[in-house]
């Protein structure tokens, strides 16, 4: 799913292969039928027991940004109706941070999820919105999520969370969303780091900030902050 949306962003010829080698991979049976088989190490938010549901959201976004003649064929639609099944089925269950991401496919590919459960999400992402504009990822992952060591998450607003927030919200195309993403999107111009980044921690564990592992999350939050403010 990574390599089918990074070359679908950047409309590489590449594309249409790894996509179809994307739908070859798409489980066709069982309980997580139009799903992925994802990586478990039990980290938050891309490697926990949730993150298949965050993977599928990524098929989405890829397809999506493919040519039209690509996601309108007849060859795919079976796949697309089976990834749409899932995000429908799944998404009440899931943690704010998954439904914002299946929100930002559905803006590509809006058979992915109804009006109904579009109107739903783009509510709870505004009810989660903080006093200053912003977002705490600490508020959109997965209920009852705690850390390893113990420590607890850090409760004010981050990059992290507030620019996955604008972005998914500003790439739906609900007209809902306005107020919602002005206020977003002032908390961002207000709140860039002296380096240039947009700053947020781990949900795992407390982490020196200028270590690689504690870089990764600002990393993160960044690229969802620069997506937000560009309106990418």
């Amino acid at each position: 799913m990574l390599n089918a949306l990074v070359l679908a962003r950047y409309n590489a010829p590449a594309a249409i292969a790894a996509m179809n080698n994307m739908w070859a991979a798409q489980l066709k049976t069982g309980e997580k039928r139009g799903s992925w088989i994802w990586l478990n190490f039990h980290n938050e938010p891309w490697e926990a027991d949730d993150s298949g549901f965050w993977g599928a959201t990524l098929a989405g976004l890829a397809a999506g940004l493919a040519p039209e003649n690509y996601r309108e064929s007849a060859e795919i639609q079976p796949n697309l109706a089976m990834l749409g099944e899932y995000l429908q089925r799944e998404q009440q269950n899931q943690s704010t941070l998954n439904r914002a991401m299946a929100l930002w496919a559905s803006g590509k590919l809006p058979q992915l999820l109804t009006a109904k459960h579009r109107a739903a999400i783009v509510a709870e992402i505004a009810a989660k919105q903080r006093e200053d504009g912003g977002w705490s990822e600490s508020s959109l992952v997965i209920k009852d999520w705690k850390r390893r060591d113990g420590t607890p998450m850090d409760s004010a607003s981050d990059g992290y969370g507030t620019g996955l927030m604008v972005t998914a919200l500003g790439q739906s195309g609900e007209p809902s969303a306005k107020a919602a993403i002005a206020g977003g999107l002032a908390w961002l111009e207000s709140h860039q780091d002296a380096s240039g980044a947009w700053l947020s921690t781990s949900m795992n564990k407390q982490r020196d900030p200028a270590s690689d592992a504690g870089r990764f999350m600002s990393d993160a939050a960044t690229a969802y902050s620069v997506l937000a403010l560009s309106g990418q």
